[in-house]
């Protein structure tokens, strides 16, 4: 008998590729292989997306469409309105660079009703990496940006890429959040992933700490709601409350987070791997959404992606060697794949290290210091 989908039938919400271009950024650590080409998506792509999802929207309020790499305003704001309004009934989301904008941006996430969230990795000095494609600093770009947001009275989250998790640093980085007024902010830990292959410089050890100290800062200041502290506080309330803490057991299959290209190809778990290809697997696609059903390519998609089996064999992996696979899940499918050589059944990662485990130890190390 043949094994149960291990991938959800409905997804949560849906990423959306309006354009391959990142304007005017060109970020160091970026792992888009396209961000310099402006390939723009059809709006006949989006039309066929939205067949399912209006579908699953229907069904499930709240359901997400994620406007998302390169950057969706460099899209234009005539067309990327054309390709939002087959939608119906979702949650609209772009997660912007936030050097475009202004007035009449800021008009139309407004008449659209757009959650907006921002790039941007704390104060000017730890902004290094986002500079213009001109070879500038991005910072003040970025800032000129968010006091636009801010004078619209448009809240906004942010995302920070964090390349050297410094604990001395901790408490700076995230008063600095707390001061620009974000909802909610996401840390992600530098990755080696796609494009980006240099040298990463965190440890498990000073990762530690710095999740320690962040989370010292957010206790102090708890304005902001932070991510991974959440995420830390939700898996001890499943422990507490003797619930199911595994966050991909067998009985609650995976969301299949599915990218939708700027030319309808359709990638499953890992944004991450559009664009590239595999001596093995080929492209990683699904299929395209202007060929088959989105919500036929999500039911297939085990069967039409042979990486993903491949990926379900790292996971079991994981499940059975650590000791943290009840919080962490098993690495993400992009990690497990470039920093394991083009493959999927690897285990540990040292983003699921310095990000996963070493934030669950160091929010951990904040209770036991402020429970004495």
């Amino acid at each position: 008998m043949p094994s149960p989908p291990r991938l959800a039938t409905v997804p949560r919400s849906v990423i959306m590729q309006p354009t391959t271009q990142c304007l005017p950024m060109d970020c160091t650590y970026c792992y888009l292989p396209f961000r310099k080409t402006r390939n723009l998506m059809p709006l006949s792509v989006a039309e066929a997306a939205a067949v399912s999802v209006n579908a699953w929207a229907a069904a499930r309020p709240g359901f997400e469409v994620v406007w998302h790499g390169g950057e969706p305003l460099a899209t234009g704001r005539e067309h990327l309105a054309a390709l939002m309004a087959p939608f119906e009934g979702v949650k609209h989301s772009v997660q912007t660079n936030a050097a475009l904008v202004d007035t009449a941006w800021c008009e139309f996430l407004l008449e659209h009703d757009v959650h907006v969230g921002v790039s941007i990795d704390g104060p000017e000095d730890m902004n290094a990496h986002r500079v213009t494609l001109a070879g500038r600093p991005g910072f003040g770009v970025a800032l000129r940006g968010i006091e636009r947001l801010r004078l619209h009275c448009i809240p906004f989250s942010a995302i920070a890429v964090v390349s050297d998790p410094e604990p001395a640093d901790a408490r700076r980085f995230y008063e600095f959040f707390a001061e620009l007024g974000v909802t909610v902010l996401g840390v992600n830990v530098e990755e080696e992933e796609g494009v980006n292959t240099g040298p990463r410089r965190a440890d498990h050890t000073r990762a530690v700490e710095f999740w320690a100290a962040l989370t010292d800062a957010w206790r102090a200041n708890p304005v902001v709601r932070l991510r991974e502290v959440q995420r830390v506080l939700n898996f001890a309330g499943a422990v507490l409350g003797a619930r199911e803490t595994a966050p991909t057991p067998v009985t609650a299959p995976w969301d299949p987070l599915p990218t939708i290209t700027y030319e309808g190809d359709v990638i499953m778990l890992s944004p991450e791997l559009a664009g590239f290809r595999d001596d093995r697997f080929g492209d990683f696609t699904t299929g395209n959404v202007l060929t088959d059903g989105l919500d036929v390519l999500v039911a297939e998609a085990e069967e039409r992606s042979p990486w993903i089996t491949e990926f379900w064999r790292g996971v079991d992996a994981c499940r059975a060697a650590c000791p943290t696979f009840a919080f962490c899940g098993g690495a993400h499918a992009a990690n497990r794949y470039f920093e394991h050589g083009g493959r999927f059944d690897g285990t540990r990662t040292r983003y699921c290290t310095t990000a996963k485990i070493a934030l669950l130890e160091g929010v951990t190390r904040h209770v036991r210091t402020h429970a004495r």
